[in-house]
């Protein structure tokens, strides 16, 4: 099978880059080897790593350990660490350097952020957080970390990073202050932040995925790969992990780069429909998912197999349709844990040093509990946010207004 892969939009500039990705970067990711040689069959995806392929293909089986109603305080594999050196009682104050808000699942995570924060300044936990946001800047994050460390009014360093080798040094400055450095969502090349948080990664969602559309198609069916953008790591190792497991099934895969834009994509469908059959729809994230299927409604031919993302759109158009579906998750409720866990650490308690979240998909036997959970949520709200047992809820997030 030869791999296929086209530029469906002119030019994307790079600061755009994260600003359209629905989901963030993977945090557990070396640079891509730029050594891999092509071959014949289409060519060694240079973003394929094998060994973190196996670790995230296992850690999908693991039951995690914690409150089994509190996805956001559980944890895989986890070796855990003693902050007993930072025990100290009163409200402390939070620093939080976060790369951005640009995109509907930061945003989703920002508001229940916020919800929490008001939580722990209820018990007296958490003084105040203050936080600068970056705007997917790297300079602006670096210049937002070093003014946090030169204040010196940080009990606790939070920071989300806007890209992993630039932001390294800056973590590293805020950890030679003696105050707790907490890492999540994406990484950074240094090991000195008393933890790091994040879901299992892309390849999880990779092979999730391509997994289930093996499962519902037959060998030399055609699947469109849908992805956002090139050169963002979770999403080239979510295609990197598919692109595998359907070669060595012997699925046909084409993929084109869309920008997130509708038209785009209804025209790349359009045009695939032209040629043949499509059989299935694989996507990076779930923008977009909504045009693909009204692509295959213009054109009057069945539904395909489908993966999307679990935003409320994919999730609303799934059930209305009826199709064989998906919804992966890059779990949003991580973004309550980075101040649930310095509580923890101000309480002394033990943590995990890498702290890897749950991420599972939403399935079919799933989708209307979720729809009925979040009934009245927007389309761009995230149904597996982790926000239902905090005081705004449902408000807050129907409302939608970022703080």
């Amino acid at each position: 099978m030869r791999r296929s892969v086209k530029i469906a939009t002119t030019a994307v500039a790079l600061v755009g880059l994260f600003a359209l990705a629905g989901c963030t970067t993977d945090p557990n990711v070396a640079p891509p080897d730029s050594s891999a040689e092509p071959t014949e069959e289409g060519g060694a995806n240079e973003w394929f790593d094998q060994a973190l392929f196996d670790t995230q293909m296992a850690q999908r089986e693991v039951v995690p350990e914690g409150p089994e109603d509190e996805p956001y305080l559980q944890y895989i594999d986890a070796e855990m660490v003693d902050t007993s050196q930072y025990a100290s009682s009163g409200a402390k104050k939070a620093c939080f350097a976060n790369a951005s808000i640009s995109n509907p699942w930061r945003q989703t995570g920002w508001i229940t952020m916020n919800e929490q924060l008001k939580v722990l300044q209820e018990q007296g936990a958490i003084s105040e957080m203050e936080t600068r946001d970056a705007q997917d800047s790297d300079d602006t994050q670096i210049a937002d970390i070093d003014y946090f460390i030169s204040d010196g009014n940080c009990d606790v360093f939070i920071i989300s990073p806007n890209s992993t080798a630039a932001m390294t040094p800056a973590v590293e400055r805020a950890c030679d202050t003696g105050k707790p450095v907490i890492v999540f969502d994406r990484g950074v090349e240094t090991d000195c932040p008393v933890t790091f948080i994040h879901p299992i990664g892309g390849f999880a969602w990779g092979i999730d995925t391509a997994q289930f559309l093996i499962d519902n198609l037959e060998e030399g069916d055609k699947v469109v790969g849908l992805r956002i953008l090139p050169g963002v790591d979770v999403l080239e190792q979510r295609w990197a992990a598919a692109e595998k497991m359907f070669a060595d099934a012997g699925i046909e895969a084409v993929d084109y780069f869309t920008g997130a834009d509708p038209a785009e994509i209804k025209s790349i469908i359009s045009d695939e429909l032209a040629k043949g059959d499509v059989a299935g729809i694989w996507m990076d994230a779930g923008d977009g998912a909504v045009a693909a299927i009204e692509a295959f409604e213009d054109a009057g031919v069945d539904y395909p197999v489908m993966t999307g993302e679990d935003e409320m759109s994919f999730l609303r158009k799934w059930k209305e349709t009826g199709l064989t579906g998906l919804a992966p998750v890059y779990s949003n409720f991580q973004w309550r844990t980075p101040l649930l866990a310095a509580q923890k650490i101000f309480a002394g308690e033990e943590i995990p040093k890498e702290w890897v979240l749950p991420q599972s998909p939403i399935t079919a036997e799933e989708v209307d509990q979720y729809l009925e959970a979040n009934d009245g949520m927007p389309d761009g709200h995230y149904a597996k946010f982790g926000g239902e047992n905090l005081p705004g809820y449902p408000e807050v997030w129907q409302q939608r207004q970022i703080p």
